[in-house]
């Protein structure tokens, strides 16, 4: 089931996206599910909307870990790049950091594990350690993911970008530090930050589109819009689209959330 929130924004002079119209994708988190309903969902609005180049697809970060399917996301997101109409650009969130820190260093699976990454090791078919502390195991765990870990994935997470600036918009994983220029923001602000962040009036420079700190509706205001809304807990999964007049929020629900 889908819903659109917010409509057309009804301001003068919306942001522009310099005559693009841009999909942004907030946080999955293993629910390809909800992936796969909300990119059909893009693809009739795209095609409904006949742009003139090719619709930009962005996503916003927080692909892996919490959700049971990591690895189908992945995959559905290359294969969204290898063949539909869309422009893809991925970003990298903190959590596709943190699966890379786990290839660096099997004991910080530890730390991964209390934030997911359990579900993503079972994703590609690797046992997560019973015992969590057990670090023997998790260096075991590591090199069977290492070994496993399908080339064309390695290559996406190790390729991510970390910020996209569209006209008037920039998209990043999980915000910007206030009053520092979009060019000087530090890769551990675009990852991670929050307060300092989301209790900021702004202006940042540009629209800042976002996810990594889950709502329970999407925030739009004058300065940011956030999209994460918890998919992997709320079943609810939600995308912005925007374009020269205006802003629309899509979503996609699980049977249970549209209930």
């Amino acid at each position: 089931m889908f819903s659109r929130l917010f409509g057309q924004r009804k301001s003068a002079a919306p942001p522009s996206t310099d005559g693009r119209l841009v999909y942004a994708v907030g946080d999955i988190h293993g629910r390809s599910d909800l992936l796969g309903s909300l990119l059909r969902e893009l693809a009739r609005d795209a095609e409904a909307s006949a742009p003139a180049q090719a619709p930009l697809l962005v996503f916003l970060g927080d692909y892996v870990d919490r959700g049971p399917g990591s690895a189908e996301v992945v995959e559905t997101i290359l294969e969204t790049a290898r063949a539909s109409p869309f422009e893809v650009r991925a970003l990298k969130g903190n959590h596709e950091e943190a699966l890379l820190q786990f290839l660096d260093d099997a004991a910080f699976g530890v730390t991964w594990a209390e934030h997911g990454g359990s579900a993503t090791l079972a994703s590609y078919g690797v046992q997560p350690p019973a015992a969590r502390t057990d670090l023997e195991a998790w260096a075991r765990a590591r090199a069977e993911f290492d070994a496993g870990l399908p080339a064309h994935h390695r290559d996406f997470y190790s390729g991510l970008e970390l910020m996209l600036e569209v006209g008037d918009y920039a998209f990043v994983h999980a915000g910007v530090r206030p009053g520092v220029p979009l060019a000087r923001q530090a890769e551990k602000d675009l990852l991670w930050i929050r307060g300092e962040f989301l209790q900021a009036s702004g202006p940042f420079g540009k629209v800042i589109v976002h996810g990594h700190t889950p709502m329970e509706a999407p925030q739009v205001t004058r300065h940011r819009l956030g999209l994460d809304t918890g998919a992997y807990a709320t079943g609810v999964l939600t995308a912005a689209r925007l374009d020269d007049s205006g802003q629309k929020i899509i979503q996609a629900r699980a049977a249970r959330a549209a209930a």
